[in-house]
């Protein structure tokens, strides 16, 4: 047994989307990044490369590849599944909190963790998905930005 842990940041800006989990939030900021810039998949992107020492996101899908601009973080996502296949890697569960002052979240949460496990293949009940707020506090709490820690459990004979 290996575990993982997975963390990423995007500020918040106008004109851009939300996306979290897969899911299209509607708000009036978005997150910037190369992709979708979807901080809950990048980090659980990084808690599962995270678990059997296979570098971070930025190793394997680097911000300079024009090929992956404006990319669904959900087929970056696919394409851990696929290695973990390839090295018989079995994820046992992941647990993941989004870190947001607005929008309210929950709403959405089930149709992230939906997302994440169809494309993982694993039952959802192997999928916690949490949203909390950090009370007007730092960057997350002033709406600058959107974080996500993600840990995960895999069993591996790496």
């Amino acid at each position: 047994m290996r575990i993982g842990h997975g963390y990423d940041v995007h500020r918040l800006v106008q004109g851009g989307k939300l996306i979290l989990g897969g899911v299209d939030i509607p708000f009036e900021l978005g997150l910037l990044g190369h992709s979708d810039a979807d901080v809950l998949v990048h980090a659980v992107i990084d808690s599962l490369l995270g678990a059997v020492a296979m570098g971070d996101i930025g190793t394997i899908f680097p911000d300079d590849d024009t090929n992956l601009k404006g990319i669904s973080s959900l087929k970056l996502l696919a394409s851990v599944a696929d290695l973990y296949k390839q090295k018989e890697i079995k994820i046992v569960n992941i647990d993941a909190t989004i870190v947001a002052q607005h929008p309210k979240l929950l709403p959405y949460v089930m149709s992230m963790r939906t997302n994440l496990a169809t494309v993982l293949d694993l039952n959802i009940a192997y999928v916690s998905i949490k949203a909390t707020t950090e009370e007007g506090l730092g960057f997350t709490g002033m709406s600058e930005g959107i974080s996500a820690f993600s840990m995960c459990l895999v069993e591996s004979n790496l």
